[in-house]
């Protein structure tokens, strides 16, 4: 029996929400019913190229559609608590792109008033759902490479000095740690599954108030994770687990990558293509489909748990290198 038609919004068509679409095309029972974006031009663009029905101006609107099954959310992170609340409210499933909010206290509001209305949501922290991450963790789950002993990443690209742009804007939650770092951090909670005992970083803030650079070690208890992210110079955005009896490499990019690799000390390297069936953000919206298609209230893949300690931990770090958003 053939299933009905999953019918997405998608609020703030920009860069990031063109993969989530292009995603869509890759699975069969998904389309993209209807779009919201503040630019008129720009969103019966997005709407046509697309296929949606509909572009809407305002993201009441959109949140009114009854045939929309769940939203997408893409704005940026200032925006998030708000129109995930609005989503919430009325009642429409919601994958929002990471971090889901700016800080650990917001997205606990968040989950209760979920959990209140019972209404789904995840945090669209895509890497978890790839091929190349799911191998990972089954390769950690076998014990290929012994006992973790160490995580090192970086997530590094110099970015243009545009003061104006969202990423220096600190009134727009920018800053490199919400951006790029955040990778690093939910990608080590991924292989960790828990929480670090002791959170130590050392950063740069530069003149906009954001930061531009956060050089991080997560304690997990003997285990360490060092990781850098920076708007201020390349590297090699590579992520290595290290163990005592060998190593997984995750090359570069590894937030968006479909190769890994298994060096042991005793076996020759095992080293797996993971091609996308598209953009790789349809691995997240099939497992949100899933999930509401089966009344959950969050994914087990990335539970509100794994959300929240995310969250609490890039709260510490941006406290000690001394990043406050003005309007929290």
């Amino acid at each position: 029996m053939q299933r009905k038609t999953f019918n997405w919004g998608i609020i703030a068509p920009g860069r990031i929400a063109r993969r989530f679409a292009e995603g869509l095309s890759a699975i069969e029972d998904a389309k993209l019913h209807a779009v919201a974006s503040s630019n008129e031009q720009r969103g019966k663009a997005f709407a046509k190229e697309f296929g949606a029905s509909t572009c809407y101006l305002r993201y009441d609107e959109l949140l009114a559609d009854s045939k929309i099954d769940a939203v997408y959310i893409a704005n940026p992170h200032r925006f998030h608590y708000d129109t995930i609340r609005a989503c919430i409210l009325a009642g429409k499933p919601v994958l929002c792109e990471k971090p889901l909010t700016v800080n650990a206290a917001q997205a606990k509001q968040l989950m209760a008033l979920a959990e209140q209305h019972q209404v789904f949501l995840m945090e669209a922290m895509w890497s978890r759902y790839l091929p190349a991450w799911q191998q990972v963790k089954r390769w950690l789950n076998q014990n290929a490479i012994g006992e973790v002993k160490l995580l090192q990443s970086n997530f590094a690209f110099p970015i243009p000095r545009d003061e104006n742009d969202r990423l220096l804007n600190l009134e727009l939650a920018g800053g490199v740690l919400l951006d790029y770092g955040v990778y690093n951090v939910a990608l080590s909670q991924f292989v960790m599954g828990r929480h670090p005992e002791k959170v130590l970083a050392d950063g740069v803030v530069g003149n906009t108030g954001v930061d531009e650079r956060c050089s991080v070690i997560l304690n997990y208890g003997g285990v360490a994770s060092q990781f850098t992210c920076s708007f201020q110079s390349y590297t090699e955005n590579s992520f290595c687990i290290y163990g005592d009896k060998g190593k997984i490499v995750v090359p570069a990019y590894f937030w968006d990558t479909n190769k890994v690799e298994l060096h042991s000390f005793d076996k020759s390297p095992e080293i797996l293509e993971l091609p996308y069936l598209a953009t790789g953000f349809e691995y997240q919206a099939t497992e949100a489909m899933n999930c509401i298609r089966q009344g959950k209230l969050q994914s087990d893949l990335n539970t509100w748990q794994d959300t929240l300690g995310t969250q609490q931990v890039m709260d510490e770090i941006l406290a000690q290198v001394g990043v406050k958003y003005p309007f929290l």
